[in-house]
């Protein structure tokens, strides 16, 4: 007696053909498009194959006389390593469906590189994808599959002279948040490099060398970019110009200062109130900003040209960085279980305090995001992997005044704060928070340029601040020109009134 197909089957068929599910018509005979999808499966993720069923997920069935002959053809077809190298050993399992027949094909992933006549082929979506001349995706298919690291690659024409030795010594100092009596601090450079496996010797050549990571962590920016042009990080804030920006940094540095640099950032864009983590006190825009910062710098697959980015914009700030994945989808953290990207760079940010234990980032960033905004952040794992942490309002100093109209400035801004004893109105004309329009009341006590206010509310964008800033405040009254009769005089400048 055929068994009919399990309640968890049948929501595969339902839910329509993705990453890991596959349909094939094949009534009456397997086409070699099944063997495609066969490869594509264990080369990714692996995944399930339902034959019998079409493409929409229409259950056709496969016609009775021919099912025995359609198994032994598979069976025999993915034991033949002319067809499918290396072999597999899979077994269709028949079930009835409503009174028709269908055939079920469960595909492992495989720690190998499978062929399938001679061709690589790869999933992406709903797709096999055959890449066997795409050296780049075939290289990336090797290394998921090899666990090599980019990052290993020795550049034996470099020694410890060529890199910067006050970023070594920044390092060895970095670790007394580890432990005061740390071993890298009466190392050489050589000797700390090849403690933390940052030089070692060329697989096919022996000779020995400085590594890639070696050379992200403590190379000069020029050093960084003759082996790997397209290294950069990108921090952008998009809470007004959502075409563009209104804050830029771009970053193309060592790993060390870049960290810097992004955490700089966010804590320049990002409201910083203090949270109870028990009985303590804790900064969780902190928290938060260490743990994504130190993965997007960790964990990227460098030999990606993607480029790293982390954007800050009103209701959330996300991460995004080419990833060498081990899965498709939003992680849970119930199930996550982490795999080291780039070791001999991770070991370095725990040993100096910029990242904890693989596996801990997740968990304190899901922490630190509910006490900061109430929310969970997601990660989304792919070629791209992804952090999404939600933000409230006051996080990203987003003031919605009584019409609706969005007033921006610093952190902790109040509305009716006080210029010369007076409360001051709220402006919805003026993308300033009443805080900082009475400290830029206050600054132009005396004549101010007008790129002397702007670097006063530290904005760039200059046509943003005079149509936001500038105009408005001149018609609401607070402020007057120097030269009236001449607005567009060069000497102009401007006074509060």
């Amino acid at each position: 007696m055929i068994p009919t197909i399990p309640a968890e089957l049948i929501a595969l068929i339902e839910q329509g053909e993705s990453l890991t599910v596959e349909y094939k018509k094949s009534t009456t005979d397997i086409t070699k498009d099944v063997y495609e999808t066969v490869c594509s499966f264990s080369n990714r993720e692996g995944g399930h194959i339902f034959l019998g069923v079409k493409d929409d997920g229409t259950v056709l069935g496969i016609q009775e006389d021919k099912i025995e002959g359609m198994k032994k053809n598979f069976v025999t077809t993915i034991n033949n390593g002319q067809k499918i190298y290396p072999p597999m050993y899979l077994q269709p399992i028949e079930y009835d469906v409503d009174g028709k027949r269908v055939l079920y094909v469960y595909v492992p992933v495989n720690p190998s590189v499978c062929r399938c006549a001679g061709r690589i082929y790869d999933r992406n979506n709903d797709s096999d994808i055959d890449i066997t001349n795409n050296e780049y995706l075939v290289y990336q298919l090797y290394a998921r599959k090899q666990d090599t690291y980019y990052v290993n690659k020795v550049f034996p024409i470099f020694t410890a002279a060529d890199l910067r030795h006050d970023l070594m010594d920044r390092a060895r100092n970095m670790t007394k948040v580890r432990t005061q009596n740390h071993p890298w601090r009466d190392m050489t450079d050589e000797e700390m490099l090849r403690s933390a496996k940052l030089i070692l010797s060329d697989p096919q050549t022996g000779k020995e060398g400085i590594t890639l990571a070696a050379i992200l962590l403590f190379g000069s920016d020029n050093l960084i970019a003759s082996v790997l042009a397209h290294h950069k990080t990108d921090a952008i804030v998009r809470v007004y110009n959502m075409d563009r920006y209104d804050d830029r940094d771009v970053i193309v540095t060592n790993l060390l200062d870049s960290y810097d640099r992004l955490i700089a950032f966010g804590e320049k864009h990002l409201n910083d109130s203090f949270t109870m983590d028990g009985i303590i006190s804790v900064s969780s825009r902190d928290k938060i900003l260490r743990e994504i910062v130190s993965n997007l710098l960790a964990h990227r697959d460098f030999s990606n040209g993607y480029v790293a980015k982390m954007v800050i914009e009103k209701d959330r700030i996300f991460t995004e960085n080419a990833n060498r994945s081990h899965g498709h989808g939003s992680l849970n953290l119930a199930t996550f279980r982490p795999f080291p990207k780039n070791p001999p760079i991770s070991s370095m940010f725990r040993e100096i305090g910029l990242a904890d234990e693989l596996g801990s980032g997740m968990r304190n960033t899901y922490k630190y995001t509910r006490l900061y905004s109430g929310a969970e952040p997601r990660f989304v794992e792919g070629d791209v992997f992804q952090t999404i942490v939600p933000l409230s309002e006051a996080a990203t100093m987003i003031k919605v005044g009584p019409s609706g109209g969005e007033v921006s400035g610093r952190a902790g801004g109040e509305a009716g704060g006080e210029v010369s004893g007076e409360a001051l109105p709220e402006y919805d004309s003026i993308k300033l928070s009443a805080e900082m329009l009475q400290d830029l009341l206050t600054f132009c006590a005396l004549p101010k340029t007008r790129n002397e206010m702007k670097q006063f509310c530290n904005m760039k964008a200059d046509s943003y601040f005079r149509e936001k800033v500038l105009l408005p405040m001149l018609e609401e009254g607070l402020i007057k020109r120097t030269i009236p009769d001449k607005p567009k005089s060069p000497k102009q400048k401007y006074v509060k009134i």
